[in-house]
């Protein structure tokens, strides 16, 4: 049997000195029709004004264009701070002066967000992202702030109705809760937290209500057999495809969600399955 719907993957970067709109064809050559395009920060020097940040995150606006008008792929806009870049920024300013570095980093993290919110308010985008807390070891304090701005981010997206992409720390099984606790509490939608880089185990037990973003590289296939009938929701597929010629192929390669769906397809999984995680549960996030 071979799936025919609408395939999306869930979490995709394009870089202008990367292939660009080369991988974006190579998806499409493959099967795909949607991306969900997450804004990546110039690591060695992200944006530290309310100006750059916009700046940045209309180059990104500018890519998805591309893609509609040049590769005929549907793109969803998702624009953040990258929890890694303010991580660095915060350990480097507090290094220089702890009170006005702790202060400068969170009005930096702040502007970040706002400008994401115009182009939202603008229709350009259409999730808040990639937000979260670093995924390596850090400063009880730089994880502290982390998980305060992040709360912040969290009040913000329900005030809004927004989806939040989660940045976080990996197979900890503590995770999943501690994230759908703190998003009650801000009143979020559970289904619109959306956690990048997800296990494959989609249990509801696991997964505690958000919504898992599945990396499907190795192994992940039978996991996902596994689980998905004790999904609550459904779950997304994705890459992290990097675009990025120092690394070919990081996270995942771009040829990935088209192929590991037909996989999925061959193995078992009901067509209906498929549908929702390529398409209802997208406009369900997503809003569109």
């Amino acid at each position: 049997m071979t799936y025919d719907g609408p395939i999306l993957d869930n979490h995709f970067h394009l870089n202008r000195n990367g292939r660009f709109l080369d991988a974006a064809t190579d998806f499409q050559r493959a099967g795909g029709t949607d991306l969900v395009l997450v804004h990546c920060p110039d690591f060695a020097k992200p944006p530290e004004t309310l100006a750059g940040h916009r700046a940045a995150y209309q180059d990104t606006i500018d890519m998805a264009a591309k893609v509609r008008g040049e590769v005929g792929l549907g793109v969803r806009v998702v624009l953040g701070p990258h929890p890694a870049a303010f991580a660095h920024q915060f350990e480097r300013w507090v290094a220089e002066d702890v009170v006005s570095g702790e202060e400068k980093a969170i009005n930096n993290y702040r502007h970040s967000i706002d400008a994401a919110l115009e182009f939202i308010d603008e229709g350009e985008a259409h999730a808040v992202g990639e937000v979260g807390r670093p995924h390596w070891p850090v400063e009880e304090r730089i994880l502290e702030l982390s998980n305060q701005l992040l709360d912040e981010t969290m009040h913000l997206a329900a005030q809004q109705g927004l989806p939040l992409q989660l940045h976080v720390e990996g197979e900890s099984e503590a995770t999943y809760p501690d994230l759908a606790q703190r998003a009650k509490k801000q009143g979020m939608d559970l289904v619109k937290l959306v956690r990048h880089y997800a296990p494959a185990n989609v249990d509801a037990s696991s997964t505690h209500g958000l919504t898992p973003s599945v990396l499907i590289g190795k192994g992940a296939l039978e996991e996902l057999m596994g689980t998905y009938e004790a999904s609550s929701h459904g779950f997304f597929l994705e890459t992290d495809y990097m675009d990025d010629l120092r690394r070919p192929g990081a996270v995942l390669g771009p040829k990935t969600v088209p192929k590991r769906t037909q996989q999925l397809i061959a193995a078992g999984l009901p067509e209906d399955i498929l549908w929702n995680t390529h398409q209802e549960l997208a406009q369900r996030v997503y809003g569109v």
